[in-house]
This record gives structure tokens, sequence and C-alpha cells, in this order.
């Protein structure tokens, strides 16, 4: 197999500069497009990507890309493809699909064909006369067309990087992971500041905060499909685990609370920290966002409160909303940032962002109000 392979870190809408920067900061040169970055990299990188990318959804290879207007070009597109170098005799590969402004709009029709042009690749190449066993390390395909061009890959992640195997919990919307990390990362918060979430829910900002400050590899606590997989020499993944062992800032002192209305949530909160081995590194308070306290200086208020989109709940969101913009008054060394899908936030909040940013939670449209704390030469 060639030193260097094509991966892709697939991101959501909106933060594919912040998935980029990752791969930066793991060495590697990038090429950003919608949804993804691209990347030239050795195999070790496989290893060391899922491991490390917060705000990642996945890590795919890029296993071939041609052009295809028939069902015989997708056929013999895929067929020419080197399927040998990564999926092993025995390996199990299910082909999911997708087709947008293509003359092959069938999507269980373009994942049949591929499914077939893999086998006979791999028939002819393993000498194989009778059907695949497909008993082994399982493989995900996927054949993605956009305009008629056809990008194959495998996905070496399994479950969504999002799913660190901390949450043991969750209350009705839960925030992506993810999204939380780069919530995180798009401020300029150090472990060495005061965080406080007061709408925490269960947990995930606090619990990412916590990953980030003491630089905890995101997924240290899960496996990877591609773990399995022959060709990734297991030297690369004990290298990989080794390094995030190495990395992490276990002793790293830090003052992160998260408070919630909801005593439920809190205790939720707690077994999700625990879980994600952070033991009594976090504080959860139950309390309403008008109790809040603020003791130190120059600290950071990072939240995804409530939105208020249900009947009945926009004049009570409204309110904390005021609330808290209240308390902050009184604290102008504080920087705030805040996700919310409330159009008038900054009306309710009674001040105009420093900065604002358009992202997508799920499918809702939100923006990340940005208020920066003044220095005390200022105040």
């Amino acid at each position: 197999m060639a030193q260097n392979i094509t991966l892709i870190a697939t991101a959501a809408m909106g933060l594919e500069s912040i998935v980029a920067d990752e791969v930066r900061n793991l060495g590697y040169d990038v090429k950003v497009d919608n949804g993804k970055v691209i990347f030239e990299a050795p195999i070790s990188a496989i290893p060391r990507c899922n491991l490390w990318l917060r705000t990642a959804d996945r890590v795919k290879i890029l296993v071939g890309e041609f052009k295809a207007t028939s069902f015989d070009e997708l056929f013999e597109g895929t067929k020419a493809l080197p399927w040998e170098n990564f999926i092993q005799e025995d390996g199990k590969f299910p082909v999911s699909g997708k087709s947008v402004k293509s003359k092959l709009y069938s999507v269980p029709d373009c994942q049949a064909i591929v499914k077939k042009a893999i086998v006979e690749r791999l028939k002819l190449k393993y000498g194989i006369v009778s059907d695949m066993p497909e008993t082994g390390p399982t493989y995900k395909a996927e054949v993605a067309i956009l305009k008629d061009n056809v990008q194959l890959t495998l996905d070496t992640s399994g479950a969504g990087l999002h799913k660190r195997g901390y949450r043991v919990g969750q209350g009705e919307a839960p925030l992506k992971e993810t999204l939380a990390a780069a919530l995180l990362l798009l401020t300029n918060w150090r472990p060495e500041y005061t965080l406080v979430d007061p709408f925490c829910g269960s947990g995930t900002i606090p619990i990412e905060a916590a990953l980030i400050g003491q630089n905890i590899a995101p997924g240290f606590n899960r496996e990877f499909s591609s773990e399995e997989w022959g060709f990734i020499k297991q030297k690369y993944w004990d290298n990989a685990f080794q390094e995030a062992e190495d990395y992490a800032k276990y002793d790293q002192p830090i003052e992160i609370i998260g408070s919630d209305i909801d005593h439920k949530m809190i205790t939720i909160a707690s077994d999700n920290s625990k879980e994600a081995g952070l033991g009594d590194l976090i504080t959860w308070k139950q309390m309403q966002v008008r109790d809040l306290t603020l003791r130190n200086n120059n600290g950071y208020i990072i939240s995804n409160p409530p939105y208020g989109q249900r009947i009945g709940d926009r004049e009570e969101v409204i309110q904390m909303y005021r609330d808290l913009g209240s308390i902050m008054k009184n604290h102008p060394s504080w920087s705030v940032y805040i996700l919310t899908a409330l159009e008038d936030f900054e009306k309710q909040f009674g001040q105009k962002a420093t900065k604002k940013r358009k992202l997508f939670n799920g499918f809702i449209k939100t923006d990340y109000y940005q208020f920066f704390g003044k220095k005390e030469e200022e105040i």
C-alpha cells in the first residue's frame, strides 16, 4: 500500500474550520470543503485522528473518486479501485449511500451496484470462486454522489466520534459532544480561568471543558471499528494510546461549575462526569440562574440554555436570559458565550454581543453570541 492515504474528517455545517485547525494541530496539511476536511497522511493517522479530534463527526478513508452517469460507469469505476488494500478476505462490507443532483438518483440501486463491484474486485484479487465469507471485521463503505461525481469511502470510526462513551444519561435535547467541544474551542478559555455553565443539562459542556483543560483525548475511553482492521498495525494503535496518555495533564487544576434548575439533570451530569473518569473534578449545583453567584474575576460563562421553542416556555426562558444579563452587568471582566435560537437574545440579555457566529444545533439554526470580558484597566 502507498505510504500515505487520503483521509476525510467529516464536520457539521459551520464547524469545518474548527476541525481543520484540529487536524493541523496533529501535524497534517488540510484542504477544507463543505462538511469535510481532506488531508493526506500515513496510516498511523487513523488511530491518532480518531482519538484526538474533538469536533469531527467521523474519520473516513477516501478509496477513490470518479464521474458516473450510468450504472455501468459506477460499477466499472468502483471495481477499478484497490479495495483489497483495505478489506481483508473475510471482511464484512455493508454499503450505505446518498445521491444529490445526480443522474444516478436511486440510492438503493447505487448501493447494490457498488457492493457487487467490490465483491467482484475482491473475489478476483483473493482468488475466491464461491461467495465472499464476510465473517471478519466490518468495513463500512459509503457511496456519495454529488452532481454525478462519485466518492467512495470507508468509515474508520464506527460509532460517531461524538459518542465518547461517558453518556450514561441525558435530557430531552442533549447537546452533541462534538458541538460542545466546538463551542469551547471557539473561545479563548484556558484552564486557569473559572468556567460556569448555568444551564448545564446532562453536563456536556463542563465535561468537554474538563477534557480540554486536562488535554485528555476525547476518544480515550471508547473503541473504533478500524481497531480490527489488519492493514493498520497494532503498534499504531498502541503508539496513539500511549501518546494520549503521555500528553494528558491529569494534575492540571481547573474550576468548572455546572448548574441547572432540574435536580435530575444534576444527578445525570454527575454520573456522566464520573463515567468520563473525571471524578469530582467538576462542581455540580442544582439552582436557578437568578441565584448564580460569581467569585473570581476574568471567568467564563459558556452555555447552551433552553431556546423557548415549545409553546408556553418562551416567557420563562426570556426571564432566565434577563436574569443572567442582570447578573453579568455586575461582572464586566467575565466573558459570556451563549448558543441560542432566540432571535432577540441580545435584547433580553441587555447587551450587544461583541461577536456572533451562525451554527446549527442538529437541524436548528442558532447563533453563538460572544461577549468579551473587559480588562481590569477598562472597568
